[in-house]
């Protein structure tokens, strides 16, 4: 009974993935502008952050749609098919759960940033405009 509900809610990610793609491409907002030189030093912090997602998690979705409404290249690193990412989130943040935000400091400590609405408003407190 366990492997029929399994295979159905499998069946069911499998159909939804499409369409909540692209659902994400038609409701991404445009980004915030900002002058060339402000975004060039958004852009060098950015280096230092990278966003651990799958492609259809809907948690990771939201994340990625308030990157773009603020206008952030975070590197996209997908836990669920590189096996290489899954097993970095794994030793650095202490579990496999997606979304999850490394923030590298300079002192080369890293944060690991878990929950889309933590990592929106960390994201919204260092990069919105004021």
């Amino acid at each position: 009974m366990r492997v029929l509900i399994r295979y159905f809610f499998r069946g069911v990610r499998i159909l939804l993935a499409p369409v909540m793609l692209i659902s994400e491409k038609l409701s991404t907002p445009s980004a915030v502008e900002r002058s060339s030189e402000e975004q060039a030093r958004v852009d060098a912090e950015c280096q230092k952050l990278a966003l651990y997602q799958f492609r259809t998690c809907p948690f990771c979705i939201k994340v990625r749609k308030e990157m773009a409404r603020l206008g952030l290249n975070i590197e996209l690193r997908d836990a669920q098919l590189d096996p290489d990412h899954k097993q970095a989130l794994l030793e650095g943040g202490g579990k496999v759960k997606v979304p999850c935000l490394k923030i590298d400091h300079d002192d080369g400590q890293a944060t690991w940033l878990y929950e889309s609405d933590e990592i929106n408003r960390w994201l919204h407190q260092r990069f919105a405009s004021h």
